[in-house]
């Protein structure tokens, strides 16, 4: 056990990090078995999304770097996600021997309507933070995210 106030809090706080993310990998199983998908093709659809919210195109192997998987399981993963109408497969704009990956309208809502509950459920539990509160929490979920992915 830490020895002063503030190791013990952060202990408290990466125990509190890893309960979270926990419910997150349940949320996730949830996901997946609304959608009736595969975990690789959630997380797909998933990076996709917050790709596009940010305005980032996404090629194919920038889908392989982010779950991690071979060139040739990326291919099948995308080629079942046009085959159920969540993808479409792009020119570049810029590199057209290129290719960028697309979430289609239909992806778009069906994610969001399997999300939206669990989604309105997280911001009624941010219901009783304060602004300040609110901004310290996304400073801190930045700064964990950064140290995660950051080699």
């Amino acid at each position: 056990m830490p020895d002063d106030e503030r190791e013990r809090l952060v202990l408290r706080t990466l125990e509190a990090v890893q309960v979270f993310s926990d419910a997150m990998d349940q949320m996730h199983g949830g996901l997946r078995g609304d959608m009736d998908m595969n975990a690789s093709d959630v997380a797909a659809l998933r990076m996709l999304i917050m790709r596009e919210r940010s305005g980032q195109d996404v090629q194919p192997q920038d889908i392989a770097r982010h779950l991690a998987i071979s060139t040739a399981s990326t291919t099948k993963l995308l080629d079942r996600l046009t085959d159920s109408g969540y993808v479409e497969r792009r020119p570049h704009p810029i590199d057209r021997r290129a290719r960028i990956v697309v979430v289609t309208d239909v992806a778009r809502a069906d994610f969001y309507r399997h999300f939206g509950e669990r989604l309105g459920r997280m911001r009624q539990g941010m219901a009783g933070y304060t602004d300040v509160e609110l901004r310290a929490i996304v400073r801190f979920l930045a700064d964990m995210s950064h140290a995660l992915i950051e080699q």
